[in-house]
């Protein structure tokens, strides 16, 4: 993989964590409005088995992805798709009213939570830096 897609990569896994943090705080305060106080234990357990938190999933298994990504790079293993990543993030981080339910609830979030806003541009800015040809910081 070349210096600038590792880069990326290690751009779009940052800026896709704090995204994925700051939903999560989110949903959290709204689960916990009706269950009360989870622990982090529970939480855990609530966001790999609740319904309330299958719209997260996807970009939980997004990181994950680019993990793996950059641990068969630092492998020198087979060529990593840094397109097909970009192109996922694209999809996984869609914040559309009229789209899917995760994309509905993500679309909800940034209208109630400006922290939302602010972690989904940084997520864009990175896929932005793919599409000029370079990498931002």
């Amino acid at each position: 993989m070349k210096d600038t897609d590792r880069q990326l990569l290690v751009d779009l896994r940052r800026a896709l964590l704090h995204l994925h943090k700051t939903l999560l705080d989110w949903e959290r305060a709204a689960y916990e409005k009706v269950h009360g106080r989870t622990t982090p234990g529970s939480l855990l357990t609530a966001l790999m088995n609740d319904a309330q938190f299958a719209w997260l999933r996807p970009l939980s298994e997004l990181i994950v992805r680019i993990d793996e990504s950059l641990e068969i790079d630092a492998l020198e293993g087979p060529e990593v798709d840094v397109d097909a990543m970009v192109s996922l993030a694209t999809s996984v981080i869609a914040a559309d009213e009229h789209g899917s339910a995760a994309a509905q609830r993500h679309h909800q979030a940034m209208q109630e939570y400006p922290d939302a806003v602010f972690a989904h541009r940084a997520v864009t800015n990175v896929l932005k830096s793919r599409q000029q040809g370079g990498t931002r910081a």
